[in-house]
């Protein structure tokens, strides 16, 4: 069974790629994957967000589902990896949250040139005893991270202890929660905040040699 209803954005001519996942709870239509998914194709990118097999089931029944088994999620973005992958192209892969973490798990594995984690889920809220970093020390893809400095998935204090490898990259997106909601008296909205996260992704994404002129 595989990834279904993709989202085209950006230019179809595009040498740049992005793969980009959904959430376990989050389709990808919801206004965080749409605005970043904009803001990216404005910078050149060729995003492609797509659903997994439980999530089109439950955009067909109108009824949530739990997340599908983690061999069935990898197996549905590997699907799609081979499906987009091209000489000439620069293929990139990642996602919010569980849609990150699942493109960890196959990043050095796949024919892919980066790795974009929007909120990843180092550990469940409130068990930071569960951690899900023991791939992250050894991961050779070049890897973004865009973590909230409130994200209790992993905040700065935690994150700061894991032994990440030197391909991971962490960008902390300010007073930023899960999906980087800032506080309103941190004087910022949400909309910097997603700004902030899409030019730190544009930044990884596109080699000089490829950014708009």
């Amino acid at each position: 069974m595989f990834a279904t209803d993709t989202l085209l954005s950006g230019p179809a001519d595009s040498q740049v790629r992005f793969l980009f996942a959904h959430g376990a709870g989050q389709d990808a239509d919801s206004p965080f994957m749409r605005r970043i998914a904009d803001h990216l194709a404005d910078a050149g990118i060729r995003v492609i967000r797509f659903r997994f097999p439980y999530m089109a089931r439950s955009e067909r029944d109108a009824r949530r589902r739990p997340p599908d088994r983690e061999p069935v999620l990898i197996d549905a973005f590997a699907d799609l990896i081979e499906r987009h992958r091209g000489a000439d192209v620069r293929l990139l892969i990642g996602g919010k949250s569980m849609g990150g973490r699942i493109a960890s798990l196959l990043a050095d594995a796949s024919p892919v040139q980066g790795l974009i984690c929007l909120g990843y889920p180092f550990h469940p809220p409130g068990k930071p005893q569960q951690l899900r970093v023991a791939h992250l020390a050894t991961l050779r893809t070049p890897t973004l991270i865009c973590q909230g400095e409130r994200d209790p998935f992993g905040n700065p204090a935690e994150v700061g202890t894991y032994a990440l490898s030197p391909a991971v990259r962490l960008v902390w997106i300010s007073d930023g929660e899960h999906s980087y909601r800032p506080r309103k008296q941190s004087g910022r909205c949400w909309e910097d905040n997603l700004v902030q996260a899409a030019e730190a992704v544009r930044a990884f994404a596109l080699p000089r040699a490829l950014e708009p002129h």
